[in-house]
């Protein structure tokens, strides 16, 4: 990393981090020791609660990728919480501990060079930590507004400026998830001193059908409501913020096969959404392969989860003529 650090400024290249503070694995060393025990000195460092009383988790929360925002461990009796994985434990930032540690961490690297960070979930870091239930909606386990947006959120990235990024020449990107016009401000108003920019999650929602499962159940696409997206946030935060431009990442579908035609037209839809994306006012933001217009990969699900097993077992052979 220091190398490549070093070859990349030589070459007037930046290099930005990604910086995923909200959870951590569930094999890192302060969940493994915060499993242990409930006085373990690592236990504050996540959200364990105990079971309701008839053994259920604490509340109706859900995780984003289905089914219980918690998992119960047997070890000490309780339930830790997971906005994402099980295997991704939720750090509790109302711990002073853990917000030094992070921020130990974030000057660890930007000593060693690091220009900047692109800030994962940022928008979930503080939680309710009342822990209510959502208002009854059918659905056994609900991801909504208390997933988002918690009442410490914009004092916990203040705190992190002050103590680290207001001390170094960076950039900084979040990934606002749960943000609306309002709160994007309070994000990247320079008068706040909190981050530079965010991606926002509006025009990306506008072919998801009104249910909890979002990308996965979709519905048709129409481009006024992209239009109508784009535009709000074009109009929004011009006066005190910045925008951020993109279609495509790690968690979306190539644009082309999305919203476009990727078989008689791929060259046109690609320039064609090339030319909206750069034609508007902000930072533009290119996934590996949009700026060739690639397509989704074709192939059927049962053949991705043969490949999937197949390389697990892989692995396994290997862990096992390794030891």
């Amino acid at each position: 990393m220091e190398k490549l650090i070093a070859e990349a400024h030589g070459r007037g290249i930046k290099i930005l981090m990604d910086l995923v503070v909200n959870h951590t694995s569930d094999q890192h060393h302060w969940f493994q020791e915060s499993r242990k025990s409930k006085d373990n000195p690592y236990r504050d460092y996540y959200f364990w609660r105990a079971p309701k009383p008839d053994g259920s988790e604490p509340n109706d929360w859900g995780s984003y990728f289905s089914g219980s925002a918690w998992t119960f461990d047997e070890q000490t009796g309780d339930y830790y919480l997971h906005y994402f994985a099980k295997e991704q434990p939720d750090l509790n930032w109302e711990n002073e501990r853990v917000r030094k540690e992070v921020y130990n961490l974030m000057k660890f690297w930007m000593d060693k060079g690091v220009d900047g960070w692109r800030m994962d979930v940022i928008g979930s870091i503080s939680k309710y930590t009342d822990f209510p239930d959502y208002q009854p909606n059918g659905q056994k386990y609900v991801v909504g507004h208390y997933h988002t947006n918690g009442p410490r959120l914009h004092e916990f990235i203040q705190e992190m400026n002050r103590e680290v990024l207001s001390k170094y020449d960076c950039m900084t990107v979040g990934e606002a998830n749960g943000s609306d016009l309002a709160s994007a401000v309070k994000y990247t108003d320079p008068a706040r001193h909190e981050l530079n920019m965010i991606f926002t999650f509006d025009h990306m929602g506008i072919d998801y059908a009104p249910t909890s499962a979002g990308k996965w159940v979709l519905k048709p696409f129409k481009l006024p409501a992209l239009k109508a997206a784009l535009s709000r946030w074009q109009e929004g935060p011009a006066i005190e913020g910045w925008n951020t431009l993109y279609f495509e990442n790690h968690d979306q579908a190539r644009v082309i096969s999305r919203w476009g035609n990727d078989t008689c037209y791929r060259v046109e839809c690609a320039k064609a959404f090339a030319t909206v994306l750069h034609g508007m006012r902000g930072t533009p933001f290119i996934y590996q392969g949009e700026e060739i217009g690639m397509v989704n990969c074709d192939f059927d699900l049962w053949t991705a989860i043969t490949i999937l097993n197949c390389i697990v077992l892989i692995m396994i052979l290997l862990n096992k003529i390794k030891s």
